[in-house]
């Protein structure tokens, strides 16, 4: 019992940093009428990809795991782009560099493994179907970072253009979905602060267009 509580426990706190990042970005976004791409997001969407690593390998839960491992290069290269990086102390930068190689060598030992190959694809508390629906909304969440990779590095700075969001809006409605199969409350509570700040983006931005378009034909 002990031991389920730490692990919700850290689940929650994973997902909260994950919300609260949404929420300083929101914040941020409706002060300059657009959306924005700040430091503090990258900085939160980090450490929180560590803990809800854990978090799903304790959970023995490889849909969570994978979401994590490609993401988490993906908030260092943000943090790069945008001079930061740079700047945080050696004694913190080097570590969580070396996470970059715990997290796929740990994904690696659970294919290795014949017992984590069990637990992990084998679990009878989840059905085959259920991880393929898991994983490919993880994909599809995890692959809206690639989406920004790609947008943001043909234009050399850190941006988080419209495709995003959408994205985001998609993959966060299959987690959702999964979570509510799995009773998993930590995906679930999570998923629902993101509806909104997802939604509101894309308003901002359509506004900010706009207002660009309008200003331009003057």
């Amino acid at each position: 019992m002990n031991s389920s509580w730490f692990i919700y426990a850290l689940g929650f706190l994973a997902q909260g940093l994950f919300s609260a990042r949404m929420i300083v970005q929101w914040l941020i976004s409706e002060k300059n009428k657009r959306s924005e791409s700040p430091t503090a997001y990258w900085m939160l969407s980090l450490i929180a990809s560590m803990l809800f690593f854990v978090y799903g390998w304790l959970r023995q839960d490889f849909a969570i795991m994978l979401g994590q491992v490609i993401s988490y290069y993906i908030y260092i290269w943000n943090l790069k782009a945008k001079g930061i990086w740079g700047r945080i102390p050696t004694t913190v930068r080097w570590p969580l560099l070396a996470v970059l190689l715990v997290l796929p060598a740990a994904g690696i030992a659970a294919i290795a493994s014949p017992e984590a190959v069990t637990k992990l694809f084998r679990n009878e508390g989840i059905p085959a179907w259920l991880i393929i629906f898991g994983s490919l909304g993880q994909i599809i969440f995890t692959f809206r970072f690639i989406y920004q990779f790609i947008y943001s590095r043909r234009r050399g700075s850190s941006i988080l253009p419209a495709g995003f969001w959408i994205i985001s809006l998609i993959g966060s409605a299959v987690i959702c979905s999964y979570g509510l199969i799995r009773h998993d409350w930590v995906l679930c509570i999570g998923q629902s602060v993101g509806f909104i700040t997802y939604s509101r983006n894309l308003i901002l931005l359509n506004r900010h267009d706009n207002s660009s378009g309008r200003a331009g034909n003057k």
